[in-house]
């Protein structure tokens, strides 16, 4: 696990300490890529320990639909249906699966509130980088500024190996023009984590960490693109409650 550097307990995982076997190994925290739910609830019970309480997974549709959390999501079967989960709720952990998407971990120390988002090429396009910052405004009383508020960037696919279609890059950078890259093999590529930095620019937020890793060329991290069947990693956050 790597420190997202925020004022909160907040980590990204990676594929070592975990039960699963290949091709899933080990630490797949995901439950719905073909891995055995034991294998799965074990990794998923560890986490939780190490965060120090319940964790809280989306089940991710690459939309903008927020989900607001609170404890008892912790006892129920089904989980939340969307890509940006938000609480205030102290001791709840949030989770954002990926496996080449960005994982966006945000903070605002004005509320408290902490938010776990899914985002990929058809998130960034929905909208979903808004929907997360409109989930931490959503919860303060009244409108300020966001000086407050911090945000990590997970590891995810770089723009040098996320390869599309030329007409869907150009759609894609027609909205995030950030997004633009250049693969290595010289064909048109998307950075979202690029496009998700700028976006937050947009609305005031500086304090940004971004982890530079590649799914796609660190073997310590899961990716579909280059593994096909493979497991999920994750983004994980845990809400301390309203400052004191």
């Amino acid at each position: 696990m790597v420190d997202a550097q925020l004022p909160v307990r907040a980590v990204f995982t990676d594929r070592a300490g975990g039960v699963s076997v290949e091709p899933y190994d080990t630490f797949n925290l995901s439950a719905a890529v073909g891995d055995d739910p034991r294998a799965v609830a074990s990794n998923r019970h560890a986490l939780g320990e190490f965060m120090g309480g319940g964790v809280v997974f989306m089940r991710p549709e690459h939309g903008a639909t927020v989900v607001t959390v609170d404890a008892s999501h912790l006892a129920q079967a089904e989980l939340p249906l969307g890509d940006v989960l938000v609480t205030t709720t102290p001791g709840v952990s949030l989770a954002a699966l990926a496996g080449d998407c960005v994982p966006l971990l945000m903070h605002d120390a004005a509320t408290g509130a902490v938010v776990a988002a899914h985002i990929g090429r058809k998130g960034l396009v929905a909208g979903a980088v808004d929907a997360a910052v409109g989930a931490l405004d959503a919860v303060r009383p009244t409108p300020m500024h966001r000086d407050g508020v911090s945000a990590a960037i997970g590891p995810a696919i770089c723009g040098r190996c996320y390869e599309v279609p030329e007409a869907m890059a150009a759609a894609v950078t027609a909205v995030h023009p950030a997004a633009q890259a250049l693969t290595r093999w010289g064909t048109a590529g998307l950075d979202v984590g690029a496009a998700v930095a700028a976006r937050l620019l947009t609305f005031g937020i500086t304090h940004i960490r971004r982890d530079e890793r590649c799914t796609y060329e660190d073997a310590g991290l899961f990716s579909f693109r280059r593994d096909g069947v493979t497991g999920r990693h994750s983004g994980v956050i845990r809400c301390g409650g309203p400052p004191s």
